[in-house]
């Protein structure tokens, strides 16, 4: 991460002084060690300027596949501001070593588990192992290092809430079938996190019991609905509602929107 504007400051102020020193202690044992000091802070803030260049970048890759969202899907433009701020909660979770959890029903749990699979692997990114890990896995298991190195791709966490049987039919038989999604926000489920909940109509009460619960817990909340926002709309810290009323329809939008969310996070970890 860069620099502060406070940090460069103070460091740019440490040379300075350094500097006005050099002619006073010309002929002294502090001469060198000035000078050394010196290019070290020096190489400090030159190393900064290229990491924030580079942070730059990827905040403008983040942003274009907003951009681009837009651009193919002109009607999706009253939606910006909910994609952009969808987009830098996502970012924000991960930063922070947070995870992404999706619910739906139906077309929409297809949808969630589609959304996982995009975060979890390389989408439009190859995503490689980071030499230090690729380093210990050569340690650990020297025989399977290389294919282990070769296949494996950097995940950006994500966990689907519709995926398995035992659990939801276990609760749904033992407690509440339209709780399964909240028990499992509530088991999982940390501050800081980001719960993306997807329902058409914006109704479904086993995802409004999911949000409310995430929120209980701290946890961001996105949903992504159809033009009305239905009721969760006023639960919701962030409602991307495409502009359609048919539900076949608002899934077609529902696909390109959360395209957009995990290419905006790839963008911003992965500029390679």
């Amino acid at each position: 991460m860069a620099l502060t504007t406070e940090a460069r400051s103070h460091i740019t102020a440490q040379i300075d002084a350094l500097k006005k020193r050099l002619p006073i202690d010309s002929n002294d044992l502090d001469y060198e060690t000035h000078l050394k000091t010196i290019r070290q802070l020096q190489r400090i803030l030159d190393s900064d300027a290229v990491r924030a260049r580079t942070e730059e970048k990827m905040k403008q890759e983040t942003k274009g596949a907003i951009d681009t969202l837009i651009s193919r899907y002109p009607a999706l433009e009253v939606c910006r501001d909910s994609v952009t701020a969808a987009a830098k909660a996502i970012v924000n979770t991960y930063k922070n070593g947070g995870k992404v959890i999706t619910c739906g029903n139906g077309g929409s749990a297809a949808d969630a588990e589609h959304i996982v699979g995009e975060l979890m692997k390389g989408f439009l990114k190859k995503r490689p192992v980071p030499q230090e890990f690729a380093a210990k896995l050569a340690e650990i298991s020297p025989a399977h290092a290389e294919y282990l190195t070769k296949n494996l791709q950097q995940p950006l966490a994500a966990v689907s809430l519709v995926a398995g049987v035992a659990l939801p039919t276990a609760f749904a038989n033992d407690q509440a079938g339209d709780l399964v999604f909240a028990q499992q926000v509530y088991g999982i489920g940390r501050t800081g996190d980001v719960l993306l909940a997807i329902s058409t109509s914006g109704n479904s009460a086993n995802v409004i019991y999911a949000v409310e619960l995430a929120k209980a817990l701290g946890i961001t909340t996105v949903a992504l609905t159809g033009k009305s926002g239905g009721k969760l709309k006023a639960i919701a810290d962030i409602t991307i509602a495409v502009p359609d009323d048919e539900t076949y329809r608002i899934q077609e939008l529902h696909l390109p929107v959360y395209h957009a969310l995990c290419i905006a996070a790839e963008a911003e970890f992965f500029p390679q």
